[in-house]
């Protein structure tokens, strides 16, 4: 990636897991200073990891009991095995999780502080100034759905980009792109498919409202 790129990415980043956490008129958003900013993320990020361990844990002992209770009985014995094996993949997503908090500072020192900073503030504010409108927008795209039923990462990931598109000028392709990129790192693959195609069908819908 163009070293130009980077800090904007790591901004995304840095708003999506800060934005639950920080709280705050305009001007108290100003005064947020980047330490503010990664701890809020940090916080995110463990909390999804104690979360993440926890259901992987209840999956290890549902396993466990399938296992050892139903040993005779084919459809438990592969129903047990499978959940072993979510527990498994739950266990895998917390140490990435662990491994996206440790890496987070090095990589926003690398980025440029500043920059990263201000865009990241940026988009927080635009979320926060703008929430309401942001989530009457996406749920006139969401088929047989709604927002508040998605993961929370998910909803905040959309958010953001709505708000690239809307309100801070970047170029629809690149808002999506950059969602996508996002929903791999902390979503799963239905996630990322998921929040591809409501951005897309986003965008149809700017189309019928603003034709160029």
């Amino acid at each position: 990636m163009p070293p130009r790129q980077q800090p904007r990415r790591t901004s995304r980043e840095l708003a999506l897991l800060s934005l639950s956490q920080i709280k705050g008129n305009d001007e108290t958003l100003e005064q947020q200073d980047l330490d503010n900013l990664v701890l809020a993320a940090i916080r995110t990020l463990t909390s999804e990891v104690h979360d993440v361990l926890e259901t992987a844990a209840a999956e290890v002992t549902r396993g466990n009991d399938q296992l050892f209770k139903y040993e005779t009985r084919a459809t438990t014995l592969e129903s047990g095995k499978a959940m072993i094996k979510e527990a498994i993949d739950l266990t895998q997503k917390a140490i990435n999780r662990l491994a996206t908090a440790l890496d987070l500072p090095e990589t926003i020192n690398l980025s440029g502080q500043y920059e990263v900073r201000q865009y990241a503030l940026e988009l927080i504010g635009a979320v926060h100034r703008r929430r309401i409108e942001i989530d009457q927008k996406l749920e006139s795209v969401l088929v047989d759905w709604h927002l508040s039923r998605l993961p929370k990462i998910d909803q905040d990931i959309l958010r953001i980009a709505v708000a690239e598109m809307l309100f801070l000028d970047v170029p629809q392709k690149v808002a999506i792109n950059e969602a996508i990129e996002l929903a791999k790192r902390y979503s799963d693959e239905e996630g990322y498919r998921f929040i591809n195609g409501v951005l897309r069908r986003f965008t149809e819908r700017l189309k019928t409202v603003n034709p160029s």
